[in-house]
Parts: C-alpha cells; structure tokens; sequence
C-alpha cells in the first residue's frame, strides 16, 4: 500500500479532483438510467447537494481528460488512494505519523484543499483538522 505525505497528497488533488468528477458524473448518469431518467430523490448531480438544485457549489470545468470512469477508478485504485463515497467524492490518502502510526489523510471533493486526517478505526466520524498532532 502508497504511503502519502501531506504534501503529495495535496498536489495530487486536482488530478485526483478531474478522476473523481469523472466517476461521480458517470454514477448519476447510472441511477437515472435506472430511474428511466426521472431524477431520483438520492441522486444529485456532481456539485449539487441532495435534494437542491440552487444552493450547490458549481462543477469546476473538466479540462482535457478524455478517461472512463474505469479508467479513473483504476488511477485512484493503483495509488492506494481510498475511493470511500462516490456521492461525496470522499476519500483517504494512507499515510504514517512519524511516530509510525497509520493514519489516513480524508478530503472531500467540495473541500478547496486537503486539511483533515483521522485514524483507520475512527472513520469519517474521528476527522481532526491537520496538522498531524507531534503525539500519536
């Protein structure tokens, strides 16, 4: 498993960004097939929150990225990055404290940058804004 830095993981993001929207876009576009392309009350679009089509921040535009969603899925995958919630375009950077201890660096894609980490046990829930505290 990639180990990341915070620094790495940081400049990978807008990489990271362009392969999430990817997936994420390609996943609403799956439930209103299914949906025979009446809008499901669960399903919102890349950038939209649940259930509000006004008060979502807008879809940063893709640039120059011509892959499928298997082609960004495989991209996260093969850097160890953990695609956690497609909706929410979370996911986790593994990483080490310098103490040694495992930790996970967790973004969201509607977060401007990388600023959150938590233990693998904790969850989402156990979220603590960065830096790494010197204990651990």
């Amino acid at each position: 498993m990639a180990e990341w830095t915070v620094d790495e993981a940081r400049a990978y993001l807008p990489r990271l960004r362009q392969l999430v929207e990817v997936i994420r876009r390609a996943a609403v576009t799956s439930a209103r097939a299914r949906t025979n392309g009446h809008r499901a009350g669960e399903v919102a679009e890349p950038g939209e929150a649940v259930g509000s089509r006004d008060t979502a921040p807008p879809v940063p535009a893709m640039t120059g990225l011509s892959i499928g969603p298997a082609e960004a899925l495989a991209e996260i995958e093969q850097r160890g990055i953990v695609l956690r919630d497609v909706q929410r375009g979370l996911v986790d950077f593994p990483s080490r404290h310098p103490g040694g201890r495992e930790v996970l660096l967790c973004w969201q894609i509607d977060e401007p940058d990388l600023g959150w980490w938590h233990l693998p046990e904790e969850g989402f829930a156990g979220r603590r804004p960065l830096p790494l505290p010197p204990e651990l």
